[in-house]
């Protein structure tokens, strides 16, 4: 009798790259490796031609919040990402999984954390759109992410996996701190592998 892998939610905004497919396909690979099924936002597979664009972008939501609450737990690139925080549709992901009660795993291509990172924001030059400024509080915990975000991932057993020794320029086709995280998430998830 097959053993059924845990399903695990790949989130990040590794859909927007030119090889998003790619990336998806090589982390569900990496998830199998370990004895987990990865989940990937773009398998859905929606027909949305002749749709107006808010009923695309519905579907795509729709169809997403049902993979979600078809998975065992959820695994995030925090990376940050148009911003010194990660990508918000992820942090919606993030706070989607947690309320269904499932666990929520994380990872950083960056190891500079977040009060330092909204620091340098905050000396670029000014969006005009943008009501950061100083003089606004900026939280600092000594976390990686905003702390709801941060506190999820503490509460589901790890901390967020982020490099080990000198932090380059984080890339969303880097993988490694992803399969990392995949590796200590395992053990939690009840992982199939090795057994």
């Amino acid at each position: 009798m097959a053993v059924e892998q845990p399903r695990i939610y790949l989130a990040g905004p590794e859909v927007f790259h030119p090889k998003a497919s790619a990336l998806g396909a090589e982390k569900q690979r990496i998830c199998r490796a370990a004895g987990l099924e990865g989940i990937y936002p773009l398998d859905n597979a929606l027909d949305l031609a002749r749709l107006a664009k808010p009923e695309q972008a519905r579907r795509i939501a729709l169809a997403n919040e049902a993979l979600m609450r078809s998975c065992d737990a959820v695994i995030a690139n925090l990376t940050p990402f148009r911003g010194a925080s990660m990508d918000v549709g992820t942090a919606f992901e993030v706070g989607f999984m947690r309320a269904l009660g499932r666990p929520v795993f994380a990872y950083s291509n960056t190891a500079r954390g977040y009060v330092d990172r909204c620091r340098v924001y905050r000396k670029a030059p000014r969006l005009p759109f943008d009501l950061d400024r100083p003089g606004l509080e900026i939280e600092d915990f000594d976390l990686t992410e905003n702390l709801m975000i941060a506190v999820a991932v503490l509460e589901s057993g790890i901390d967020v996996v982020v490099p080990v020794g000198e932090d380059g320029p984080p890339a969303l086709e880097e993988l490694g701190v992803f399969s990392a995280c995949v590796a200590r998430a395992a053990p939690f998830l009840g992982s199939t592998a090795d057994q």
